[in-house]
């Protein structure tokens, strides 16, 4: 029998998420708002190092935190519950439809507020959600990447040929007052409002992965026929999943079309859908910090390099195949929260290394196989 053993880690080769896991609340606070503050002051203090060339550094600033909202709402979907979304830009152009119709002066609807629109963005996309994942989310793996696939061309498709929707003519003037004038003057304040709803976002995901939802969540992305067994109500789970997605979905359309001014259906195709899936998988599905990683990835890197503006989706799917080689789980992949603190436990308990034994190991394998 080969036994190998493997000690505990020494203090010092700690990684960084576990130094930041034992500092005190306080502590982690008093990192945190300093470094909050200055993300909101990026667009005013344009830094030299990260100033971008060809672009208003504001507008890039605003197009990294809508990428970084987008990818929250696709790792609920994608990271936290397993599912293969590769229509999410759909649920990203109902929003930013929504918005087009009650504030744009070219639609004969009713002239709602701008900021009205944003909640009324996610009611519709949730519903838009339950329409999708009711007959699909029974789906599995290729076949509900297909389906979602599908679902975000319809959507552009709709887009351009129901009268209504105005095609490639679109709505201007989105996100105006009755009168004409902008919600907001300029990209500084659209930045500062979408880094706000992102935080806003983050707090109640994470309340949200912490609780019997995102547990269910988890047991249905590592094992959906076990978690089944286990009686979680897998349908249920993957439905709020869906939902919540779709939400931050439109949400992140609706304040895309109000920054913008105009929407058509030229911005909703499937390169826009793989982009906000390889921020997902770039950063690290199922980690949020990871996925606003990838988003910054993603979004500013064109931006800063726009010399090689032509090359980035060579360069994104160089990256992707590389990265799948070497580090499959992202760039900040999600935590494996229950071994780990199991092998806390263990080593607390004994006080010594766990005992791995490479023969027991293919026994157990042997014996679930045989199962």
């Amino acid at each position: 029998m080969t036994t190998q053993t493997v000690s505990a880690p020494r203090a010092g080769r700690r990684s960084i998420r576990e130094r930041w896991n034992n500092l005190s609340r306080p502590v982690q606070w008093a990192i945190l708002v300093p470094l909050v503050v200055l993300i909101y002051f990026l667009p005013v203090l344009n830094p030299p190092l990260i100033a971008t060339t060809g672009t208003d550094f504001p507008n890039a600033m605003f197009d990294v935190a809508r990428y970084a909202l987008v990818a929250i709402g696709l790792n609920v979907v994608v990271g936290q519950a397993g599912l293969l979304d590769l229509g999410y830009v759909g649920f990203f152009a109902v929003g930013a439809y929504v918005a087009a119709l009650f504030t744009s002066p070219n639609s004969s609807l009713h002239h709602l507020p701008y900021l009205w629109t944003l909640p009324l963005a996610m009611v519709i996309t949730m519903i838009f959600g339950i329409v999708l994942g009711t007959p699909t989310l029974r789906l599995r793996g290729d076949y509900l990447a297909i389906v979602t696939l599908g679902f975000g061309e319809i959507i552009r498709l709709v887009a351009d040929n129901v009268g209504p929707l105005r095609g490639q003519s679109g709505f201007q003037g989105v996100g105006t007052s009755a009168a004409g004038v902008p919600f907001f003057a300029n990209a500084t304040q659209w930045y500062w409002l979408t880094i706000t709803i992102i935080i806003a976002v983050l707090l109640l995901v994470g309340n949200l992965e912490r609780s019997r939802v995102g547990r269910a969540w988890v047991s249905i992305r590592e094992d959906e026929d076990v978690a089944e067994i286990m009686g979680v109500p897998v349908f249920k789970f993957k439905i709020w999943a869906f939902v919540i997605g779709a939400a931050i979905g439109g949400l992140s359309g609706a304040l895309y079309a109000g920054k913008l001014g105009f929407v058509n259906n030229q911005s909703f195709d499937v390169i826009t859908s793989m982009l906000f899936l390889a921020a997902v998988v770039l950063g690290g599905a199922g980690n949020k910090v990871g996925v606003l990683l990838g988003a910054i990835v993603v979004a500013y890197l064109p931006l800063r390099f726009v010399q090689l503006a032509d090359y980035n989706y060579l360069i994104f799917g160089i990256a992707l195949i590389i990265l799948m080689i070497f580090r499959p789980q992202g760039l900040l992949g999600a935590r494996q929260r229950l071994l780990a603190r199991g092998r806390q436990a263990y080593h607390r308990l004994l006080g010594r290394g766990e005992q791995i034994s490479g023969d027991s190991a293919l026994a157990a394998d042997t014996q679930g196989g045989r199962r």
